[in-house]
């Protein structure tokens, strides 16, 4: 029998292991399920037409295994948002400085739309994102930036339990104010949006906030050694990003994956230049030149997503080697070549065991 055997929120969810993978790709969310995780899509950056068809196609695979959904809600955003008047309003050195960049690297410009060039972070675009969310037969709802109370209280109206990443205490009493039922103890170490607390201190301080509610700890994990500390720790689960991101259900573009197989935990960096908040990045020569003495300041989400937004779907369409990024955690470390999520997850099993054997052997 495995160390990392199911705690009460698995029991709840009807899930085997206490490992949480979040994802953009059904591919992963489907393969994490069948290996009996929990796999969290997010949908944060997908075009809001297109989620009802994505949570359908999602539905249909997992053929009742249970699943999670994951929004960005940031505050301070506008009510509606209209790109092409946003971008108008941008201040003109930030454009001839993105233009500048684009033509040194040769980037060219994106020939698909995207979220990035089309959408705009708006209170109605949550909305819309919220109402096939909450249609769907998704048993968890996690909010990564911000947290909307009327979300909350109509997500569990649903029947479904609702999860906050948290990076702080301050932030998980705002999450347990409004309801939430699932605190994520989000560290430093985490990819993409992330706060300034290491994962190993912030876990044990969430623990002791969270008044009984279950925690999940996240930020850097990528073995089963981790997953293992952060119960040890009193969360019941970990919450895994960035390893995913080597598997080949996650389609990750192939240049884009040498320089995550490449990537020191030290090569991720938490930049501005991606959204306008804090984002810790796996770096490309993009994210540095936006780190030189001639960069002007990245500006406020959602104005820098209407600024780059262009140049990081052509990056991506092209997997541009010099320029390509993506959000990233320092699990990175992890990350040795190609592999499965069957692959991975195995791994985390047998790392878990190892672990609990040499604690074991030590008594």
């Amino acid at each position: 029998m495995t160390s990392l055997r199911p705690t009460p929120l698995c029991k709840r969810l009807g899930i085997r292991f206490p490992i949480f993978g979040f994802s953009h790709s059904i591919d992963v969310v489907v393969a994490l399920a069948r290996a009996g995780g929990f796999g969290v899509l997010g949908l944060a950056r997908e075009m809001p037409d297109e989620v009802p068809e994505i949570i359908a196609e999602t539905e249909r695979r997992l053929d009742g295994l249970p699943y999670g959904v994951d929004l960005m809600l940031p505050q301070n955003v506008p009510a509606t948002g209209d790109l092409g008047t946003l971008q108008a309003s941008l201040p003109a050195g930030h454009r001839d400085f993105v233009a500048d960049l684009t033509q040194r690297f040769g980037l060219g410009q994106a020939s698909r739309p995207s979220f990035f060039t089309t959408q705009v972070r708006s209170e109605a675009l949550f909305e819309r994102q919220a109402e096939h969310v909450l249609a769907s037969n998704a048993q968890m709802v996690a909010t990564a930036i911000g947290i909307r109370s009327s979300l909350i209280e109509r997500a569990r109206a649903a029947g479904k339990l609702t999860a906050s990443l948290v990076g702080s205490v301050r932030h998980a009493q705002k999450a347990i104010a409004t309801g939430v039922d699932v605190l994520v103890a989000q560290g430093y170490d985490a990819g993409g949006h992330t706060g300034p607390i290491g994962t190993m201190s912030l876990i044990p301080q969430i623990v002791a906030a969270a008044a009984g509610r279950p925690v999940l700890g996240a930020g850097g994990i990528a073995t089963g050694g981790q997953i293992l500390a952060c119960q040890a720790m009193g969360a019941e689960g970990a919450w895994l990003g960035t390893l995913w991101m080597a598997a080949a259900e996650n389609h990750t573009p192939p240049r884009l994956l040498e320089r995550l197989v490449a990537g020191r935990s030290e090569d991720t960096v938490i930049t501005r230049a991606h959204s306008g908040k804090p984002c810790r990045v796996i770096r490309s020569e993009w994210i540095d030149a936006w780190a030189g003495p001639d960069a002007p300041e990245p500006l406020s989400m959602p104005a820098q997503q209407a600024l780059t937004g262009d140049a990081f779907t052509a990056m991506h369409e092209r997997d541009d080697a010099r320029t390509i990024y993506e959000a990233a955690g320092q699990s990175v470390f992890a990350i040795r070549g190609p592999t499965t999520v069957a692959e991975q997850f195995a791994t985390l099993l047998r790392e878990a065991e190892e672990a609990w054997c040499r604690l074991s052997d030590s008594n």
